[in-house]
């Protein structure tokens, strides 16, 4: 492997209500009452020591059933004009890495039981951070076109642009 190149390792995997792309949600506000599982591997466990003092945790996985080459210009689901890849969060990437801000609502083991899921079941998970309000929000943000599009994400499901 050189030196341009990364290979990570699963350390736990989401379960989730939803073995199937069609009709699932997309993004966690979609999402909001979803409960669902992360299961650590045993070697990372102790990891989770902590973790249940935060209200929410933020998930990076890997989109495993993103099929094909990663459009440049993919349509959002929040829009109906194409747009530049990494302006969306489209699952078809270079590096098909997914991202979610998900509620804790308890840890039992090695499992942290969570809301608001909006992935498939069976996703391998690549780390988990404690989502820290002081870091993460920004009140001076903007979200392009997303905010043109007058859109929420709170009803939208997904459909055949995951595939």
């Amino acid at each position: 492997m050189s030196d341009d190149e990364f290979c990570y390792e699963p350390i736990g995997v989401i379960r989730s209500p939803f073995d199937s792309i069609e009709g699932m949600p997309i993004q966690p506000p979609a999402a909001r009452d979803v409960v669902g599982t992360i299961e650590i591997d045993e070697e990372y466990g102790s990891g989770l020591a902590d973790l249940e003092e935060f209200s929410h945790c933020i998930m990076l996985y890997h989109f495993h059933r993103a099929e094909g080459e990663a459009p440049l210009a993919p349509t959002p689901f929040l829009d109906e004009h194409p747009r530049g890849l990494f302006s969306t969060r489209a699952p078809r990437r270079p590096n098909p890495i997914g991202i979610s801000v998900v509620e804790i609502e308890g840890i039992d083991g090695n499992t942290l039981t969570i809301k608001g899921v909006d992935v498939l079941d069976g996703t391998p998970l690549l780390d988990l951070k404690p989502y820290v309000p002081d870091f993460d929000v920004r009140e001076d943000a903007r979200a392009g076109w997303v905010d043109a599009s007058g859109r929420s994400p709170d009803d939208v499901n997904a459909d055949d642009r995951f595939r």
